[in-house]
């Protein structure tokens, strides 16, 4: 078998010739694009955090630019070396339709908590309300924001719930009003039962000053009156300061003589 030396030589030369100068600026684009990429990211990653957006999607979404980039920047060199691409983009393109089919509830997740991220309608520590259930936020990531209620139990909802729902978050404001009605008898001195229920709250761990505390009458009753007992706390504080309101305002009304009512019923047996 004989082998042309000469004519290989000559395939080889015109082959560099043709495509040398193509995979080299290839080569050049490459590596610039992966420099400029680089410097792109830093810059993004300094804007979101002159923002302050969050840790958890700053991350996120710099790897998600980070593909992007690279993938594009790649398909680039591809053609500039003359390999077809077309082919490979519509492989990308059926792969991405098949994959976002398969994630369609994950894809709603993880749109919700791009915008719980962003538009930040509670942030971790807070104190909320969603889809029935209270607790404070302990985590808020990508697909689902985790709560920890007052039982200690951990509730786990997705973000395209929360998202999409209603969201009561109880430190918006940054404090909290306990609310608790005590009932006393109509021949009670009202005045005296405002005073003694004003000094509860005003001594409750946790009340707050500004707001002062405050008692109202909320409604006459057919057994008694009410009185609406109001006292301003930090929201993680509210339930000592409602326990300890319940408890001493019972017993601080018994003690300055105030009757506190409760229904009664009288049976009569007739001879």
């Amino acid at each position: 078998m004989n082998i042309n030396v000469q004519n290989i030589w000559d395939k080889l030369v015109d082959l560099s010739l043709s495509y040398g100068p193509k995979l080299l600026l290839a080569i050049i684009v490459l590596i610039a694009g992966f420099w400029i990429i680089k410097k792109l990211l830093r810059l993004t990653d300094k804007l979101m955090e002159k923002r302050n957006v969050e840790l958890s999607l700053r991350n996120f979404l710099k790897t998600l630019i980070n593909i992007i980039l690279k993938v594009l920047l790649l398909i680039s060199v591809l053609q500039m070396a003359g390999v077809e691409t077309t082919s490979f983009i519509a492989m990308l393109g059926a792969a991405g339709l098949a994959i976002g089919m398969a994630l369609q509830g994950s894809l709603s997740n993880f749109a919700g908590g791009v915008l719980i991220l962003l538009f930040k309608p509670y942030k971790v520590g807070d104190l909320i309300e969603a889809q029935g259930y209270t607790g404070v936020v302990e985590d808020i990531q990508i697909f689902s924001t985790k709560l920890t209620t007052a039982q200690g139990l951990t509730i786990i909802i997705p973000n395209s719930s929360l998202s999409n729902g209603n969201i009561v978050n109880h430190n918006a404001i940054g404090r909290k009003r306990v609310d608790i009605e005590f009932g006393i008898d109509y021949s009670a001195d009202i005045d005296l039962a405002k005073k003694v229920l004003t000094e509860v709250a005003m001594s409750a761990p946790g009340a707050l000053k500004d707001p002062a505390p405050s008692c109202v009458v909320s409604a006459l009753g057919d057994n008694s009156v009410s009185i609406k007992q109001c006292t301003y706390c930090d929201p993680k504080d509210y339930w000592a300061v409602y326990f300890h309101n319940m408890e001493n305002g019972k017993k601080q009304l018994e003690k300055a003589g105030v009757n506190i009512p409760f229904p009664q019923l009288e049976v009569k047996l007739k001879q």
